[in-house]
């Protein structure tokens, strides 16, 4: 059984370390190379002894003679590094016929202002940018096609992941009825554990001020929120214009996110039966469970797995999703795995299927 040979650059980050966990049971996935400038020359199980045995691979620095050989070398290359590196990266890789997933920010807005706005800085590949799929199978077929053929994928953000595949069955739905079935000002109320933030050496960031704490952050604006946009109005396509108010929190545990999601409904959407039609368009993802009426879920349910469950909450003109999911598995790593398999024309549960819920499994 051929292998695919596999880069990972930001070797360290959580979602780094999540992508060793997780390849290392793929049956089909070899990790070549493992970077990381502060650690370099040292083995995974030196800094992560929870995964002794799982990967020998050592750091190495990354230079730019360690990305051409990585590039020679190479299938496919996964960038969990901070926005700005993938693009100055990648052009160079996708000219060696090397596929790349990146779990940063770099091509997920399609717009350059957009990018530009939130991030900081300017876009340095336009070209590749546009060329670049947006990692999240469960829009549909066309999109799982388009992933399928892509060389450059873009991981969706674990809020966005949260948020847009939450979304859609009521997208779906009103464009389908081409009438408005909520009114225009969607309310996202989100919450996310700590390791959403990285590992940082911050003030806000430590135990003693995180524990016994919660709290907002971003409220005037947050980084994700021109990606739920893009999600809402461009992929999923609405047909009517959405106002959307995005506010997440930091609860002090280490993984997990509970995205929590209120639309009012106008009489025609008051006729809906929304159990119905959450269940039908997720009929057949594996990743994605809608749970029976009345079911409320728990972040603990999908802690270490690439699963995603919705909850739908039906009372007269409101309408109210409960969406969770493991911030660093579906709503990252997993995710990056699920888009690789489809790249390399694999069963996207291949790696994935593993038991889940209740575990433990902490960076």
């Amino acid at each position: 059984m051929q292998k695919i040979n596999i880069a990972i650059i930001g070797g360290t980050g959580y979602t780094g370390v999540e992508l060793i966990r997780l390849l290392s049971r793929h049956p089909r996935a070899r990790i070549c190379y493992l970077t990381s400038r502060s650690e370099k020359g040292r083995k995974v199980s030196d800094i992560f002894p929870s995964l002794l045995g799982a990967c020998d691979v050592p750091y190495s620095d990354m230079t730019d003679e360690m990305m051409v050989q990585i590039g020679k070398n190479c299938d496919v290359v996964f960038f969990a590094t901070p926005h700005g590196v993938a693009m100055t990266h990648t052009p160079n890789l996708v000219a060696q016929g090397v596929k790349v997933i990146d779990l940063g920010a770099d091509f997920r807005l399609q717009n350059l202002d957009e990018f530009s706005k939130w991030y900081g800085l300017e876009h340095t590949c336009g070209d590749v940018l546009a060329k670049s799929v947006y990692g999240m199978a469960e829009l549909g077929n066309t999109q799982r096609d388009d992933i399928k053929s892509a060389q450059v994928v873009a991981n969706p953000g674990c809020y966005p992941t949260t948020a847009i595949l939450g979304l859609k069955p009521v997208i779906d739905e009103q464009n389908q009825q081409n009438e408005p079935l909520i009114l225009p000002n969607i309310i996202i109320d989100a919450k996310s554990g700590i390791s959403g933030a990285g590992r940082n050496a911050k003030m806000n960031l430590l135990f003693s001020e995180l524990s016994d704490n919660f709290s907002a952050y971003a409220v005037a604006g947050h980084r994700h929120h021109p990606e739920i946009s893009q999600g809402v109005h461009e992929l999923l396509g609405s047909k009517f214009p959405q106002k959307i108010r995005f506010v997440p929190h930091l609860v002090p545990m280490i993984r997990g996110m509970f995205s929590t999601i209120h639309l009012t409904l106008t009489d025609k959407g008051r006729a809906v039966d929304w159990q119905a039609v959450f269940e039908k368009t997720y009929q057949h993802e594996f990743f994605v469970d809608v749970l029976p009426k009345g079911s409320l879920p728990d972040t603990r349910s999908v802690r270490a797995s690439n699963r995603l469950k919705i909850a739908i909450h039906q009372d007269d003109d409101v309408l109210t999703l409960l969406v969770v999911q493991d911030n660093l598995v579906k709503g990252a790593s997993g995710q990056a795995v699920q888009n690789m398999n489809l790249m390399f024309d694999l069963p996207e549960t291949c790696g994935l299927d593993m038991a889940w819920g209740g575990v433990a499994v902490v960076p």
